[in-house]
């Protein structure tokens, strides 16, 4: 399946799970301030078991085709845990999470699993907005020996910023879907009518200042 058509297979299966819903007229409230239009939560997709295999596969073999030197996986806490274990089980690869901060108690780990020094590690994430907290994972992963070589992501917002953060770490990223595609499976589906797209485009260029 190529790749176009694989982003809109996964945007409509968001659409058809309500991991992502879309309210141009009744933004939502990040937790960063910014009014959106848009609320994505994909791990709902886990409840559903075709559908959470299907983008198993997908992701195995994104990493695959872009990764093929990667020895072992590790799942960005919380919503890429459950992801990148999946992934990792199909692909017979170590896997590891890692967590926000170190724990507060007992061994003060922020990476659980067995990391080898030198280790090629592709991280797995449900979602990219500004890519801040996946880069600080995966931070936590070279620090501590490992050599993240990538990151695959189930969806991604597509903003500028979170292209050159990924970029100015030097981690390229593959996603299986993005807004474009999103926003296409919904009007192609009914989600939503052919008014919104120009208040959907207008979000997705500048998310910070969008108002209705």
């Amino acid at each position: 399946m190529d790749k176009q058509t694989t982003a809109h297979q996964v945007a409509s299966f968001l659409l058809e799970t309500e991991a992502v819903k879309l309210r141009p007229e009744q933004p939502f409230k990040w937790s960063s301030g910014w009014n959106s239009p848009i609320y994505c939560d994909n791990r709902i997709t886990l409840s559903f078991p075709y559908i959470r295999s299907y983008i198993k596969q997908e992701l195995a073999e994104t990493i695959k085709k872009n990764f093929p030197e990667a020895e072992a996986i590790a799942g960005v806490a919380t919503a890429g845990i459950a992801q990148g274990v999946l992934v990792a089980d199909l692909l017979e690869m170590p896997f590891l999470y890692v967590r926000p901060e170190p724990k507060s108690h007992g061994m003060a780990n922020q990476i659980e699993g067995k990391l080898v020094a030198g280790q090629k590690v592709v991280m797995v994430e449900d979602l990219i907005s500004t890519g801040g907290s996946s880069l600080k994972a995966a931070e936590a992963v070279r620090s501590a020996g490992g050599n993240v070589i990538g990151m695959a992501a189930i969806f991604t917002y597509g903003f500028s910023h979170a292209e050159e953060n990924f970029k100015e770490a030097g981690i390229p990223l593959h996603c299986l879907s993005d807004y474009q595609a999103l926003t296409e499976a919904a009007l192609k589906n009914g989600y939503i009518p052919d008014s919104a797209m120009d208040t959907l485009a207008a979000w997705r260029k500048s998310p910070e200042t969008w108002k209705v």
